[in-house]
Order: C-alpha cells, then sequence, then structure tokens
C-alpha cells in the first residue's frame, strides 16, 4: 500500500496461531475473523477467489502484490457472497481501473463484511507457510480511531491457537444450497455477457458441496439441463430425477467426514450414471471407491500448476485450490491414476476401470483461468452422449 493511502485505513493484526504477528491496515470491515491461513499465487482473479465456497474458513493470503487495481463487479463472482473468512495482501493500488469496475475491492469487502489487512510482508509470511504448511490464523480490522495494544495482540494469538483445524471438519453442509434448483446459464461472452441453454441434450444433477457458478455456467455452455441440488441428498433422490450424469461438486473441509456424500457417490456410480468429480467431488468418488484421503502439508492455491495427463503426457496449467488428497498407494483396482501434479507427484485424476465414472482435483472451469484442462467437461459430455446410445 503506497504511504499516502495509511492514514485512509485503520490498523489491522494479523497473528498466526505460531505466535507470529503482522501489523498492517485494515481494508475491509471492522472485527475479528479466524480460519487457516493459505497462500496463492494467481495474479488475477481476486473476486472469483473470495467468492469461491472452498475457501471457507481459511484467511487467504495473495502472493501477487498489488492486489485491487481492476476493482470488482457483480459478473465475476462464484457464488452470491464471499465464503473466504478473510483477505490478507500487500499492496492495494490508489486506482481501480477496468471497463467492467463497479466499485474499489475495499468498498467490495465492507459491504460483504469481510475482514482483510494490507501492507504487511507477504514475502515473508509465504515462506513462513512454506515451510512450516498451512496454520490457522486471526485478523482483526480495528475500527477508525483504534489503535494497536498489546492487549489486542494477545486476543489476535489466543483466536489464532482457539481455531478449529480443518482437519475433520465437513463444511460442504454449511456451505450447500438449501433447495433444489435449475440452472440454465451459459458462459460470459465479450460483448453479450452470460447465455442461456434453451435447447439441452443432456440432464445432469449436480451436488453442491460448494459449487462454483463458472462450473454451472460450463456444464450449461455444452449442452447440459442442471439441476442442483443439497449435499445431503440421497442417491435415491438423485437417480429418481432420471439424469444423463451428476455432477459431484468442488467445495471446502475434509472429505472424510462427508459420509452421506461417501454412500450417496458410491450408490450413483455403482449404478453406471456417469459421473464426474472435481475438487472436493474427486476425493469423494475416491473413497466411496475405496481409496485414502489426507491432510497435506503444503496445500495446493494457484493458478500456476503444472499436472501431467498420464494417459496422453499432454501437461496442463491448472488452477488449484485444495489442503487434501487422495493417497496414491491406496488405491483400489476398480480405480487407475489419470493425472499427477508435477510440482509434488501428488494425484490429481481417477478413472473408474469399471464404470463410466472419473474425477480431476483441480479446478477446469477456473475463472478468469486457466483453461488447459477445460476438456474434461467435454469427456464428461462424451460420456453421457454414448450411455444415451445404448
Amino acid at each position: 500500500m503506497l504511504l499516502s493511502l495509511q492514514g485512509r485505513f485503520p490498523p489491522a493484526i494479523l497473528a498466526l496461531a505460531d505466535g507470529t504477528v503482522f501489523i498492517g491496515n485494515s481494508i475491509g470491515a471492522a472485527g475479528t475473523t479466524v480460519g487457516e491461513v493459505v497462500f496463492n499465487t494467481s495474479m488475477s482473479g481476486y473476486q472469483e477467489i473470495l467468492t469461491d465456497p472452498s475457501y471457507c474458513q481459511q484467511l487467504v493470503t495473495l502472493t501477487y502484490p498489488h492486489i485491487g487495481n481492476y476493482g470488482v463487479n457483480p459478473e465475476d463472482i462464484e457464488a452470491d457472497k464471499v465464503h473466504a473468512a478473510g483477505l490478507i495482501i500487500k499492496d492495494l493500488p490508489l486506482l481501480a481501473s477496468n471497463f467492467r469496475c463497479t466499485e474499489t475491492l475495499s468498498q467490495y469487502l465492507v459491504r460483504e463484511r469481510t475482514v482483510a489487512i494490507a501492507n504487511i510482508d507477504t514475502r515473508k509470511l509465504t515462506r513462513l507457510l512454506r515451510t512450516q504448511g498451512a496454520q490457522n490464523g486471526a485478523i482483526i480490522g480495528l475500527a477508525a480511531g483504534q489503535e494497536v495494544t498489546q492487549a489486542l495482540i494477545d486476543e489476535a494469538i489466543a483466536a489464532a491457537k482457539a481455531a478449529p483445524p480443518m482437519a475433520g471438519l465437513d463444511l460442504a453442509k454449511v456451505v450447500t444450497t438449501q433447495e433444489r434448483y435449475e440452472w440454465t446459464q451459459t458462459e460470459w461472452q465479450l460483448g453479450k455477457g452470460y447465455g442461456t441453454q434453451t435447447a439441452p441434450r443432456f440432464h445432469v444433477v449436480a451436488y453442491d458441496f460448494g459449487v462454483k457458478k463458472n462450473i454451472l455456467r460450463m456444464l450449461a455452455e455444452r449442452g447440459c439441463r442442471v439441476t442442483v441440488v443439497p449435499a445431503q441428498t440421497p442417491a435415491a433422490d438423485v437417480l429418481a430425477l432420471n439424469p444423463d450424469g451428476v455432477f459431484l461438486s468442488n467445495g471446502p473441509g475434509d472429505p472424510q467426514p462427508c459420509d452421506y456424500a461417501i454412500a450417496a457417490t458410491r450408490t450413483i456410480v455403482d449404478s453406471g450414471i456417469p459421473t464426474f468429480g472435481i475438487c472436493l467431488g474427486h476425493q469423494i468418488m475416491a473413497l466411496a471407491s475405496g481409496a485414502r484421503t489426507f491432510k497435506m502439508t503444503h496445500s495446493h492455491h494457484g493458478a500456476n500448476h503444472p499436472v501431467k495427463d498420464l494417459d496422453t503426457g499432454r501437461v496442463s496449467i491448472t488452477s488449484q485450490n485444495h489442503g487434501f488428497a487422495v493417497d496414491l498407494d491406496s488405491l483400489p483396482a476398480c480405480l487407475r491414476a489419470t493425472h499427477v501434479s508435477l510440482f509434488d507427484g501428488t494425484l490429481q485424476g481417477l478413472v473408474r476401470t469399471d464404470k463410466p465414472a472419473f474425477c480431476f482435483q483441480g479446478h477446469p472451469e477456473a475463472s478468469p483461468g486457466p483453461h488447459d484442462i477445460g476438456y474434461l467437461f467435454d469427456r464428461f459430455t462424451d460420456a453421457m452422449r454414448v450411455a444415451q446410445a445404448k
């Protein structure tokens, strides 16, 4: 943040559970928030990141130094509210300039009642998280006129230490829709905005474990009428809708406590209906098929992660957002690895050897990008086309 801006924003405190403290400026709502502190290496897309339900109960550190330069707008949201527990950045630019901009990042954060801190050394914080792994933290955004005191610093440290660990948390049922709904909106085009799918070829039932809007748009773009259902919907209710395919969405938290989703997925996959899972949906499909998952020491968050397709040798740059992964050594005979991370070798993709079901750990729907792995949506529609022809 430029020094000339410091006087416009009150102080803020970021404390980690290990006692590390950063003092900066509050650029969002006043108050206290806690969560797992992670870093994201994306250079753009901060609005999509903030509204991604997969960031529920996480404090997102953006490593790119200038955040907020193009403002925000009502079209680039992945959910109807901010789901990230808080935002941590280095510099908030003086101006927000873009032909689609309707308000500044700071105005948006205040309106969404999101606590955020700027003007701290995010390089130091990132190195700490990279070395020691993600840990819990707390941000206290002070109100105008308040000053940082030792009592407030101690309060922030205590709040960070008291925050629940991500392992064992079922957050899918926290962020999911409460009611079933239909989706027909297609992808955004310059000069046209979003379109509508009026002649669908397929009916897809999508489980909402924290689904992003652009996933639904990409399905609709490819000829799908999408029925979105709550996370705890029984398999029998989904099968009664007679879908051509079932989609398992992204979402936050630990997949292992989602026993309702694991059981439903097992029944659906066993029925032979084409099934496609992303992120948390990938992990749930793996658990439903007999594999294991684990909490990663160094989670994946960013838009520059190289992933190799083991079937073709193709390397795609992908968007990632996950702190849990499927154990490659735990795969049963019915699962085959299809993709691996070239960063750390962790499992990125799976296919069932006995059913038309597959899944991917990253985000093929990435908005604003990259879009290298978007062909997986075409693979899903191809599977439904084959099933229809039988």
